[in-house]
């Protein structure tokens, strides 16, 4: 018996209608993301990257082709998946722990409301922020509202984790310390990941593979790379790696060259 990927990506269209005539952002995109698997699509801003993310989310509807779920095509979003984007979407009259708790009581009504209650308190435990858990948003900082993101993400128990440039808006140490608490999350849960981001460092030390985009328009997967580093990672063993620097270089030199050779091609 074959068992089906959790996420496929199967020919994959998005055309926007624009005051200049029909755009094509995503042309032809095709992907398959394995069970547990950290995956990151990569490329330059603008390349429709955010767009197949929002499609896999439910938020856009493909012109074409589609997503797969477990063998099932699925249109719209869906409790499977959670998304945390680039800036943090809080409700601002809640506190911390309130955001978390009313996505659970949506999400996971069914259990009880003690169960509920721990599932809040362990996924802000998990997340490292349970002494911020009675404030409200605009107490505080950026960093620890993308955390609150993520724990609310994670407290539904979605199968898919959708990333759209989690840490794009944060300052260099903050990013670097919210990379280390994203793998931590995920080493734990071992739950599908998918995460845009533009940043080739990041890729690399987060992801399993890259899906690597050309540029736009008509944007699609022009090489897929496989990550080498082992499991579990910490950051000075992924930069001192005799892999890190050959493998980072051909990334660049694929978003630098190929990319628009395959935009040129299509």
């Amino acid at each position: 018996m074959t068992t089906q990927p959790p996420l496929k990506i199967v020919n994959l269209s998005k055309v926007f209608e624009t005051p200049t005539g029909p755009f094509t952002a995503v042309k032809h995109v095709d992907a398959e993301i394995r069970a547990g698997e950290f995956a990151c699509i990569l490329g330059h801003s603008g390349c429709g990257k955010s767009t197949v993310l929002s499609i896999l989310a439910g938020l856009e509807e493909a012109t074409s082709g589609g997503i797969v779920i477990e063998g099932k095509e699925v249109v719209g979003p869906g409790a499977e998946r959670a998304v945390v984007f680039q800036t943090p979407s809080l409700f601002p009259w809640l506190t911390a722990r309130e955001n978390v708790r009313m996505a659970v009581d949506h999400a996971l009504g069914h259990m009880d409301r003690l169960k509920r209650a721990e599932k809040v308190e362990y996924c802000l435990n998990l997340l490292g922020i349970a002494d911020a858990a009675d404030q409200m948003p605009s107490e505080l900082s950026l960093g620890t509202q993308q955390c609150v993101s993520l724990a609310r993400a994670i407290a539904v128990e979605p199968r898919i984790l959708l990333l759209d440039e989690p840490f794009s808006m944060l300052d260099s140490l903050t990013r670097f310390e919210l990379q280390d608490t994203l793998l931590g999350v995920w080493e734990q849960l071992n739950t599908v990941v998918v995460m845009v981001t533009h940043d080739v460092d990041e890729a690399l030390y987060l992801a399993d593979r890259l899906l690597l985009m050309t540029d736009g328009p008509e944007a699609r997967i022009g090489e897929t790379f496989t990550v080498p580093f082992p499991r579990p990672r910490k950051r000075v063993d992924v930069l001192e790696d005799a892999l890190y620097y050959p493998s980072r270089q051909r990334v660049i030199d694929f978003l630098d060259n190929h990319a628009k050779q395959f935009s040129k091609a299509e």
